[in-house]
């Protein structure tokens, strides 16, 4: 299904319901996004169709139907890796999600990649500090400082953390 189908059926479904698009989104997503949606100019995320659905009074997943039947391969391998980083991170398991996060540098997702790489190269540097890895530690958090700057979903938090720890390091020697 593509995001025309996928919008016509969302609007079919709000217009049987006798649902104005401000009555359908609440709070959840503005008005201007539904708008959207529904004339195939936006792809909406799994948890808004899912939210959707509920306001719709629809099965859950009912809007969902075929909707992977016209995502490229390459962005579907791409968004279960990405799933996979996440699940990584989760479990403190941060090489394995860096690992992971670095396949996705230079894909739809650079930007997740590199806001992850950031997130897990911080959490390494303070692991190496914490075992007087003092090399690897600067290593990390020089690491953790690069992606902290990437993309969409810069960290400035991340970057002055790291900072702080690269000056606490160098105090050390």
């Amino acid at each position: 299904m593509n995001s025309q189908e996928l919008g016509k059926r969302i609007k079919e479904a709000r217009i049987a319901r006798k649902m104005t698009q401000s009555e359908l989104v609440g709070d959840f997503i503005t008005r201007n996004m539904l708008s959207r949606i529904e004339s195939g100019n936006a792809c909406p995320s799994v948890k808004t169709l899912e939210y959707l659905a509920n306001r719709l009074e629809l099965p859950p997943g009912s809007l969902m139907d075929n909707i992977s039947d016209d995502i490229p391969v390459s962005e579907s391998k791409d968004s279960e890796l990405l799933l996979i980083c996440k699940k990584h991170f989760k479990e403190k398991a941060y090489s394995d999600a860096a690992e992971s996060a670095k396949q996705l540098i230079d894909s739809d997702f650079s930007d997740e990649g590199a806001a992850i790489l950031a997130k897990c190269f911080m959490n390494m540097a303070k692991s190496a500090a914490d075992a007087e890895n003092y090399p690897q530690a600067v290593k990390y958090a020089k690491s953790a400082m690069e992606f902290s700057d990437d993309g969409i979903y810069k960290s400035r938090e991340i970057s002055m953390e790291a900072m702080l720890l690269l000056k606490e390091l160098a105090d050390k020697n």
